[in-house]
């Protein structure tokens, strides 16, 4: 199946949707990592921001303080969490437990 064809406006709107999206994400989680976010917020923004609800679990947990990728991947793993899951995606059980541990 071939990719689309876009109007050069088309993909410098992509492209700017795209980087403003990555823009968003380094910002959240660089706040993660100077602990002006909690968790909690993060779920909370994942209600109305589309950016964050799409954001990787796994981006989330390591931009944690203290939370490396193996620990992030081992907690994930205990709480039968996919790797690739989003924020959005995850069971109301799996929010409560990274709750639990990270309040």
């Amino acid at each position: 199946m071939a990719p689309p064809q876009l109007t050069d406006a088309q993909r410098q709107a992509a492209l700017a949707k795209a980087a403003e999206a990555r823009r968003a994400r380094a910002e959240l989680k660089e706040l993660l990592r100077t602990g002006s976010l909690s968790l909690t917020d993060v779920f909370e923004r994942a209600e109305d921001d589309q950016v964050v609800a799409s954001t990787k679990v796994f981006a989330v947990l390591t931009s944690l303080p203290g939370f490396g990728k193996i620990k992030a991947k081992r907690l994930m793993e205990d709480l039968s969490i996919a790797e690739n899951r989003r924020v959005r995606g995850l069971g109301e059980r799996q929010r409560a437990k990274l709750l639990e541990i990270f309040s």
